[in-house]
């Protein structure tokens, strides 16, 4: 080409959890059964939609209006509903005039890091959602800023490494947190919380919180928002609808932006935010229209309960099978639908596999190990792969020097759920004996 098209950052753009899809479909094309548990699509495992749930979209989808554009900002009666929702919590009030709808959360965060100059960084958690670091690092064209979850300590965040990370560097304008986390699980207790906000209002940075999965709690954990304990200080929440009702091929996510008017940076940013939805037109009109509809019918709270007490379930069966394997960090899964598995490193080495049966799998075993440098929990996923036909994730994807794999929690069969992680399980006890 004439000049170089892509930023230097773009390299950052990766995103394995659907990449490992094109090895884990070589295998499925032979003829083998995959187990996927590399992407949090409640649908892909089974999950019932109930019947009044279909009916509400059935019924919208009657109506010629669901047909037409959106308000730009988002449906009027949504934003309503949505910001008296958030008010009912003892915090920071908005109006629906502070709430503005993407297309999913990945259209939410692709905006929010687009329109920021190079050189203001948002710090986030590492293990990192994949969607966050890589978008922050394609706009600062350089590698993400990350602040370290301690898998020795319940996955809580270090926060002497964030706030020196801070201190040090003053690029850095923004926090993220994710809670409850996506990939470890963890969710914040009050006092992580406010440590967030002590940090921020000392440095005067903005506060993002990821909150797609804030009432998706169970085992008697609950996840405390945002907007409970910002106070004053400027703030986004990323809220959506994807995982909660679930509905992932709805693409729908909004901004919640909090105390948009106390800082005149934030405020620029809010509006540019706005402006662009301005451009693009609007969201998408009918998962808009049954926000409302569904999350205030009499049987959403107690459905809601009973999806979570069934991955609560599961999660005290994964932590029967894996919390005595030895070779590994394993903490309890508290929120989302995720467990990141952490292992002992020096116990990996790039001698160890395990079996594998058919010919073919094995070449393109070989083929796939045939990587420079290759961190050793991604050679583990693809022997996995090979061997049992299950398809996780490397932490090593997820922004990280750890080195371990992230599953899910979202098999509705349960009998199937704990044969999955047993097979794991024995996979891991031998493979770290291999060699």
């Amino acid at each position: 080409m004439r000049q170089i098209l892509l930023a230097p950052g773009a390299d950052e753009l990766n995103y394995e959890i659907r990449g490992i899809v094109k090895k884990a479909k070589v295998i499925e094309s032979l003829g083998f059964e995959v187990t996927w548990e590399n992407i949090g699509d409640p649908i892909q495992k089974s999950n019932t939609i109930p019947a009044w749930m279909k009916d509400i979209v059935k019924d919208l989808v009657s109506d010629d209006k669901t047909y037409g554009y959106s308000d730009s900002k988002g449906m009027l009666k949504t934003r309503q509903y949505l910001a008296g929702l958030n008010n009912e919590r003892d915090g920071v009030q908005i109006s629906a005039e502070d709430i503005l709808f993407f297309n999913g959360l990945g259209d939410a965060i692709a905006k929010l890091y687009q329109f920021l100059i190079p050189t203001a960084r948002i710090i986030g958690p590492s293990p990192a959602y994949s969607t966050h670091s890589s978008a922050e690092a394609a706009h600062a064209n350089t590698f993400p800023i990350t602040y370290r979850l301690d898998p020795d300590n319940s996955w809580y965040p270090d926060m002497d490494d964030l706030y020196n990370k801070v201190k040090y560097n003053p690029n850095i304008v923004g926090l993220l947190i994710i809670n409850p986390d996506n990939p470890t699980g963890m969710v914040y207790p009050r006092e992580v919380l406010e440590r967030f906000v002590a940090i921020a209002r000392e440095f005067n940075l903005l506060l993002i919180a990821d909150e797609i999965y804030q009432n998706i709690t169970y085992n008697g954990h609950e996840a405390i928002s945002l907007s409970e304990v910002i106070g004053d200080l400027p703030g986004i929440s990323l809220k959506g609808i994807s995982k909660e009702f679930p509905w992932p091929g709805s693409r729908c996510g909004w901004m919640e932006f909090y105390n948009k008017n106390g800082s005149e940076e934030f405020n620029k940013l809010c509006t540019t935010l706005e402006n662009a939805k301005m451009i693009e037109v609007c969201s998408t009109m009918l998962p808009q229209l049954a926000i409302p509809e569904i999350m205030s019918h009499p049987e959403y709270i107690p459905y809601r309960k009973n999806a979570n007490d069934r991955i609560g379930k599961r999660s005290q069966i994964m932590e029967e099978v894996l919390s005595d394997v030895p070779g590994i960090k394993f903490n309890k899964t508290k929120g989302a639908f995720y467990n990141t598995i952490v292992f002992d490193e020096s116990m990996l080495n790039e001698r160890q596999y395990l079996p594998v049966d058919d010919v073919r799998v094995k070449g393109y075993l070989a083929q796939w190990l045939n990587e420079d440098d290759m961190p050793h929990d991604k050679r583990f996923v693809y022997n996995l792969l090979a061997s049992e036909g299950i398809c996780v994730v490397p932490v090593s994807s997820f922004c990280s020097n750890l080195r371990g794999f992230r599953v899910t929690l979202l098999e509705e069969d349960e009998d199937k759920f704990r044969d999955t992680f047993t097979r794991i399980a024995n996979s891991i006890r031998f493979y770290l004996k291999s060699a």
